[in-house]
């Protein structure tokens, strides 16, 4: 039988939505372990736009859901419409947008809070006991989807490290080709862009994580 994976984006760019080379891995990894899959985002208006070849912020207003549509081909839902029940396993891809849209934890670190909408989803499986990927910075959004002690990864900046534990997380150290599980929560974790240098490099990780959380919609 098919897995069915929910992929929450958080629009589209590095810098100010969903990493694309991480998103774009994420649902070709699914694929060809043969994963029905269905992308969401909250249909929100993102923190801010950057111009990626400049990086330089620009004047004006862009939606999370629509910015998300263009790494779905137009296949995508909004969150609010995620059930968890339709679903095995959830995975959210990195960027700066888990951090400025799905979350505010790029203005507010430590105490930053998770985008309701999201945060209701998360919980959802996470509550049901169904496998979570968490990819790049997603992992900031773990103390407030699981509560205190989860363990998960962003590779080895320190100060993100640092906010980790503050909120309640488990930080644990990891290579940019492996991955962290906290096995009694079901959470997957891999730092990618956090440290890759390559999207070759990004790719080994997160191959590594889709294939484990497919393993543990089978019980592992």
């Amino acid at each position: 039988m098919k897995e069915k994976v929910a992929v929450i984006l958080s629009g589209c760019g590095v810098y100010d939505g969903a990493e694309i080379h991480e998103s774009v891995i994420t649902l070709l990894r699914l694929d060809q372990r043969g994963a029905q899959v269905q992308c969401f985002a909250p249909n929100i208006e993102q923190l801010h736009v950057v111009d990626h070849y400049s990086g330089d912020e620009m004047d004006e207003s862009r939606n999370v859901l629509v910015e998300s549509a263009r790494i779905a081909r137009g296949k995508i839902k909004d969150v609010r419409e995620l059930h968890v029940d339709d679903f095995d396993a959830l995975i959210l891809p990195g960027g700066f947008g888990a951090a400025k849209n799905l979350s505010d934890f790029a203005l507010s670190g430590a105490n930053c809070t998770v985008q309701p909408d999201v945060l209701a989803a998360a919980k959802a499986f996470a509550d049901a006991a169904k496998p979570i990927g968490l990819i790049c910075i997603s992992p900031v959004l773990a103390a407030r989807i699981f509560g205190n002690g989860v363990e998960c990864t962003i590779g080895n900046d320190h100060d993100t490290a640092a906010a980790l534990t503050q909120m309640g997380a488990v930080h644990r150290e990891c290579e940019v080709s492996e991955i962290i599980e906290d096995s009694a929560r079901k959470l997957v974790s891999t730092p990618a862009y956090m440290l890759a240098q390559s999207i070759s490099q990004a790719a080994s990780g997160i191959n590594k994580l889709v294939d484990r959380v497919l393993e543990l919609v089978h019980g592992g």
